[in-house]
């Protein structure tokens, strides 16, 4: 089932992927059209340029997950999340800030990230996670890991939940809201 906030962002999607999809099978076609004139250079830049676009379309798909801002709260969303990826060895990421008053937290999603797999055994392993001192919540069948502060969520073993910045009785229900079983699901 999808969730509200994604079913309200399908149309928008749909056309920034149909116009991306177009920018992106132009910067193939010209790295095509390079490379067949012997133009290596220029056919890496259009390469790298449809790559820079596919990025794009996997990060606005995965913003697409946060949970609405609660009542009374804002929320912001960043996909300016690329070069940081690039330097902790890629992946796709997306960042939603929630404010009231002088009141934040962050939702950060991470997707198919090396990161993910350096925390997979605390956030798999249930003993592993609570011998620390953390504690675990779970929402709709999903362990989310709360140490030092944060909350934490593996979800089919690629995609990172995070979130950070208040307490945990604030965040809980906005992570109660994410659409954990269409993220599991979502390859884009």
């Amino acid at each position: 089932m999808f969730s509200r906030s994604l079913f309200l962002a399908l149309p928008m999607m749909a056309a920034v992927t149909l116009a991306a999809a177009d920018d992106v099978t132009d910067a193939l076609d010209a790295a095509r059209a390079a490379y067949d004139a012997g133009n290596v250079s220029t056919a890496l830049e259009e390469l790298s340029y449809a790559q820079s676009l596919l990025q794009a379309l996997r990060t606005d798909g995965l913003a697409g997950f946060f949970p609405p801002a609660p009542d009374g709260w804002t929320r912001e969303i960043s996909t300016e999340m690329g070069p940081a990826m690039a330097m902790t060895g890629g992946g796709t990421g997306a960042e939603a800030t929630y404010r009231r008053d002088s009141d934040q937290f962050s939702i950060t999603l991470l997707a198919d990230s090396p990161m993910i797999m350096a925390m997979a055994p605390m956030l798999t392993n249930p003993m592993l996670a609570t011998a620390s001192g953390g504690k675990l919540h779970r929402l709709d069948g999903v362990k989310v890991l709360e140490a030092n502060g944060s909350l934490a969520a593996l979800i089919a073993n690629r995609f990172l939940v995070q979130a950070e910045g208040a307490a945990t009785d604030i965040m809980l229900p906005v992570l109660e809201q994410m659409d954990f079983a269409g993220l599991a699901s979502f390859n884009p």
